[in-house]
């Protein structure tokens, strides 16, 4: 079991990532497959593995025997899946891996919420503040309480982004004591929780199966 994480040197040279202003960012969640090779590569076990599996809220926060970024529902995932049932420190060591970090919430809402291409696609407009990831209403989002879909699989949203909106919550740097900050909602939060307003604040310790990642490079 490894106690030291972000050992392994190979970065996460498969993620494509947009170039925005002074930083550039993942165009989809880290997937399950990319956190399998980061996992295998530093040696790491992760704490949902380690202390018997991740939480989904039932009766308040309840415990999932066996549920893992490998198997986040209790059965194998899909390499494409989104990596959840991850904790923040352990997200940012894969991000750190990869020689990026992870996104500040000043970063992760300009590249959300306000198109900086200079030639968008998808009918954005540069310059333009939306009020969802994927433009004025919420359409395109996953959010639909059932469960997460493959990372990139839904509507392409604001800088060409895929579920900024929906899917999984995305840890963020900025940290208060023992809290970090997550975004963008999750297949579990209606549309309001994909606005900015809607960032939660959780324990850095914790992992859920709603809760996963992307990262940022200077």
């Amino acid at each position: 079991m490894a106690t030291a994480l972000g050992c392994a040197s190979a970065a996460n040279s498969d993620a494509e990532q947009a170039r925005l202003d002074g930083f550039a960012i993942d165009r989809t969640e880290v997937t399950v497959g990319a956190f399998k090779d980061f996992a295998q590569r530093a040696g790491l076990e992760t704490m949902a593995e380690r202390e018997g599996g991740g939480f989904e809220w039932g009766a308040g926060w309840e415990r999932r025997p066996g549920w893992t970024f490998r198997t986040p529902f209790g059965r194998a995932a899909d390499d494409s899946e989104p990596a959840v049932h991850v904790s923040w420190e352990e997200a940012d060591a894969f991000c750190a891996d990869a020689g990026g970090r992870l996104p500040t919430r000043e970063e992760w809402s300009r590249a959300a919420y306000t198109e900086q291409r200079p030639s968008p696609t998808d009918g954005f407009e540069t310059g333009r503040s939306y009020v969802y990831p994927v433009g004025d209403a919420p359409e395109g989002m996953n959010n639909n309480r059932t469960g997460h879909v493959a990372a990139g699989s839904t509507r392409r949203g604001v800088n060409g982004l895929y579920d900024m909106g929906g899917n999984a919550w995305e840890w963020l740097a900025d940290r208060r004591g023992e809290d970090a900050l997550t975004a963008g909602g999750s297949w579990w939060y209606g549309p309001s929780a994909t606005q900015a307003e809607g960032m939660q604040w959780k324990p850095a310790s914790f992992y859920a199966v709603y809760v996963g990642f992307r990262c940022a490079y200077d």
